[in-house]
């Protein structure tokens, strides 16, 4: 198996490239660089004059970096977009690729703490140079604030019980490790739901450690604002609160969905809809890949 699979399988890869509508001279970024799997298949429809750029905060994903010239390496999280394309002189580009997926290579990397499968410690920093762990967090976070991000990050019903639970605990123990963690949560859920459960504790924490809502919102104001007419905004979402902003910003080009009209009560939006309905992956690809199961694609073109 070579690195690049064991890193991370693309998802949905020629479903969203041909989403890109690939010109040979384009300039094209992929904002989720990731195992370069998007990224490879992009250079190979872009011609000699063509340019993508490819972002990615974490410094495991350099490893990854293709030796092309047409490709240029933004180390740095996508929320940075537009400052990023100012400093290499590009005005607009013809298309954005998102795939906000967790790479394989995080959830199997026991060292980065975003599976409650090994034990660890408990960090979830995409970026390990920046920002506060997630053990940090469960020792620091006010009860309150700590339920506000189970409930809505992971949409866990019994958000208030964690929180209490866990501020009752740390304050006999620090918590430091998976395990720690754990400990704790666990016997609040059952045996049957346990792992779905777990997973969105997790997911809430991670989201709220990389402040991955706040960035996505930033990224997406600024695709928007990048992309020439006719340029393709495409990207896969794989949990409700990232699909929402997605959808918002695509149908009515902000984050909250707010409708605004002219004075014949046409909508004004940057964007119109390439997908009217939303494209997943078939069934074969979910065999090969499970962790596939839940993305969704959406496409739009700038008006």
């Amino acid at each position: 198996m070579n690195e690049e699979i064991t890193y991370h399988v693309p998802v949905l890869l020629k479903e969203s490239v041909d989403g890109m509508n690939i010109q040979p001279g384009g300039t094209y970024v992929d904002v989720t660089f990731g195992g370069g799997g998007h990224s490879k298949e992009i250079l190979s429809r872009l011609g000699k004059s063509g340019t993508l750029l490819g972002f990615d905060q974490d410094e495991d994903a350099e490893k990854n970096i293709v030796d092309d010239k047409r490709f240029i390496f933004v180390r740095s999280n996508f929320r940075y977009l537009h400052n990023f394309l100012r400093y290499h002189n590009i005005d607009k580009v013809n298309s954005i690729l998102a795939d906000l997926g967790v790479s394989s290579h995080h959830f199997d990397d026991s060292e980065r703490g975003f599976s409650f499968r090994f034990d660890g410690k408990l960090d979830m920093r995409m970026n390990k140079r920046a920002g506060i762990t997630a053990a940090e967090l469960v020792n620091t976070y006010e009860e309150e604030r700590l339920a506000d991000i189970f409930y809505l990050y992971g949409e866990l019903k019994n958000s208030r019980k964690l929180a209490s639970v866990i501020v009752k605990s740390r304050a006999s123990k620090h918590i430091e490790t998976i395990e720690d963690f754990l400990s704790i949560i666990k016997p609040l859920f059952g045996r049957e739901r346990e792992k779905k459960e777990l997973a969105k504790v997790f997911q809430a924490l991670r989201i709220e450690v990389n402040q991955e809502m706040e960035a996505l919102k930033e990224m997406l104001l600024a695709a928007t604002e990048a992309l020439k007419p006719g340029g393709r905004l495409v990207v896969i979402t794989y949990h409700s609160l990232e699909d929402r902003m997605v959808k918002n910003i695509m149908k009515t080009g902000n984050v909250e969905g707010k409708q605004d009209q002219d004075f014949f009560g046409n909508l004004n939006t940057p964007f119109k809809l390439v997908n009217n309905k939303v494209i997943v992956p078939d069934e074969d690809e979910i065999v090969r890949n499970p962790r596939s199961r839940s993305a969704k694609l959406r496409i739009a073109e700038k008006k």
